[in-house]
């Protein structure tokens, strides 16, 4: 059989394909599987420049986003074809993201107006405040009923708001009803299914469930959320569910991606819920973490919404169907997981790498009583603190920087441990092991600390990339496309690798109890309301209560009396 036979009869064997576009928050990815075993068949992934304008802002721009987008379908058609892999058999496109970052552009020019707010900022902690203050009983759970939400800097409306209330362009917008408001699943659906010329302006009820707009009851926007933050009802995109024909691609035919053109985009889910549909997780008490920027443990609670007493979120998981019912969760967000890591290398130039920290991490293991809390922009989950800021404590002559680094991994454990033993109070059904994902699962050490530190097996996929997959699984099993089964009986069997508890419960529990008490030191710690002295500067006294300020005064003025009597 010659080299054209054999490759166009493996191109029948492998039937239909569906690809997804991962927009996470430090990269983007297009990835191409096989709809009938799952198996990953080619992808290309590009990283996305973060930039921090003030302190504590975390900004992106929209069309590298988009751009970023378009450069890995393009790679990603280029390898295939080296593959010998036919592209017009990609039936569908999923499309999974980071939640809660917020863009509006222009529906007229479709130019954004503003850069892309991420879901980490902490500029709209003084909106935060405001909006706290003016509930009854400065209550941040106040709008937890419909929501399942806090309100947090976290969520996107308070960023909208931010907007509305400092950019001119957005302001403008809005008046003469050119803004789009979205979350990253919008824009590139808007964009990638035509832009001005006729694209759709669609959301699905995950990304939705992440606004603090939509009632996670009644599935769509809520009028009386939209009027307590002030936001017109027009700006926002139709929520859908997570499994059907949103529109169909438009690319430029002189493109090699632009043999994509007209492939229905038929599934969304943000990143956290594309994962636990990735990992299989269908089932009431089933639960994944996802280690990425930030770490993220959401728990299937089935139809109901199950409304946590201990600072977890609820929030929807997915909606595999316009006719199918909303599946919900309970959620733990951790702001900093695999930050920690780009912040040991960028900022204090420790590593080199992220394969670095584990070796580093290994050479010791131990943190050696070092304790470090990266609490950069807040705690997240179970405490919503955003005045809690970094800290690194326990510090003795002894300790260097391989004490440090583990004491990185460490904190990303025990932050998870800390947001296990909320679910496990809230559901009253303690979990028997924890289904993991996300890049930072690479890290052996990070896994086995894992087990220690919760006292539990750790599972891990061998195909680490569910965030991907859980959105292709949506995309090629929605109606009009149907070829992806989501029965329980025809997905494929994982394979995976476990690691189980090594060191006893009463270390762990010891090392626990003293990440719980740096947890304590590192709240708060950030005013927003500083005093200023006239030229906008914070004043050195107005971090000083007035009465030890004044009595400071006097005492002086009483020392330099005395001590000029005794000249």
């Amino acid at each position: 059989m010659n080299g054209t036979m054999a490759a166009s009869s493996h191109r029948i064997m492998l039937g239909p394909l569906v690809a997804a576009i991962d927009q996470g928050t430090s990269s983007t990815r297009f990835l191409v599987f096989n709809s009938k075993t799952a198996e990953l068949l080619s992808h290309h992934q590009v990283e996305i420049k973060q930039s921090f304008p003030k302190e504590g802002w975390v900004e992106e721009d929209p069309k590298e986003i988009l751009q970023s987008v378009y450069e890995c379908m393009e790679r990603t058609c280029e390898k295939l074809t080296q593959l010998n892999i036919d592209i017009t058999n990609i039936k569908a496109i999923g499309v999974t993201n980071q939640r809660e970052t917020t863009l509006v552009w222009d529906k007229e020019t479709g130019e954004p107006l503003y850069n892309a707010i991420v879901w980490l900022d902490l500029r709209t902690q003084s909106t935060v405040e405001r909006l706290i203050n003016k509930t009854p009983g400065r209550n941040k759970n106040h709008l937890k009923h419909r929501t399942g939400l806090p309100i947090s800097t976290y969520f996107s409306a308070v960023k909208l708001r931010w907007l509305m209330d400092n950019v001119e362009e957005v302001r403008e917008a809005v008046e003469s009803h050119r803004a789009m408001f979205g979350t990253v699943d919008s824009w590139l659906i808007w964009c990638l299914t035509g832009g001005k010329s006729g694209g759709v302006h669609c959301t699905d009820v995950t990304n939705a469930s992440r606004t603090m707009l939509f009632n996670i009851h009644t599935l769509d926007w809520d009028p009386e959320l939209c009027r307590y933050f002030g936001i017109p009802m027009e700006i926002l995109p139709r929520v859908r569910s997570s499994s059907e024909i949103y529109g169909l691609m438009k690319i430029c035919s002189s493109r090699k991606s632009g043999a994509l053109s007209g492939i229905p985009i038929s599934g969304c889910l943000g990143d956290q819920s594309a994962a636990l549909v990735g990992q299989m997780c269908f089932q009431d008490g089933q639960a994944k973490n996802t280690y990425g920027t930030g770490c993220f443990l959401l728990r299937n609670t089935g139809t109901k919404p199950v409304m946590s007493d201990h600072g977890l979120l609820t929030t929807v998981a997915y909606k595999l169907g316009r006719d199918k019912p909303a599946v919900y969760a309970l959620e733990g967000s951790v702001a900093i997981a695999g930050a920690v890591v780009r912040w040991l290398q960028d900022n204090l130039g420790i590593i080199g790498s992220s394969e670095e920290l584990e070796k580093l991490a290994a050479s010791v293991g131990t943190s050696y009583g070092c304790y470090f809390v990266p609490a950069f922009s807040g705690l997240y989950a179970p405490y919503w603190e955003p005045s809690a800021r970094g800290i690194i404590c326990g510090l003795t002559q002894f300790t260097n920087k391989s004490h440090v680094a583990f004491a990185a991994l460490e904190a990303v454990c025990f932050q998870t441990r800390e947001i296990l033993d909320a679910m496990n109070r809230d559901s009253g059904i303690p979990l028997t092991q924890l289904q993991v994902d996300g890049g930072m699962t690479s890290n052996r050490l990070l896994m086995q600390l894992q087990a220690d530190i919760l006292c539990i097996p750790v599972v891990k996929p061998s195909m680490p990339e569910t965030t991907a997959l859980g959105a292709a699984m949506a995309a090629g099993a929605a109606e009009g496309v149907s070829v992806w089964s989501l029965n329980p009986e025809d997905l494929s069997e994982v394979t995976s690798e476990k690691s189980e508890p090594q060191i006893n419960t009463e270390e762990s529990e010891f090392r626990y109890t003293r990440w719980k008490k740096a947890v304590q030191k590192s709240m708060n710690w950030e005013t927003t309301e500083p005093a200023c002295n006239g030229n906008g500067e914070s004043s050195i006294f107005s971090s000083m209560p007035l009465g030890f300020y004044i009595l400071g005064s006097m005492l002086m003025l009483v020392g330099a009396k005395y001590l000029a009597g005794h000249h």
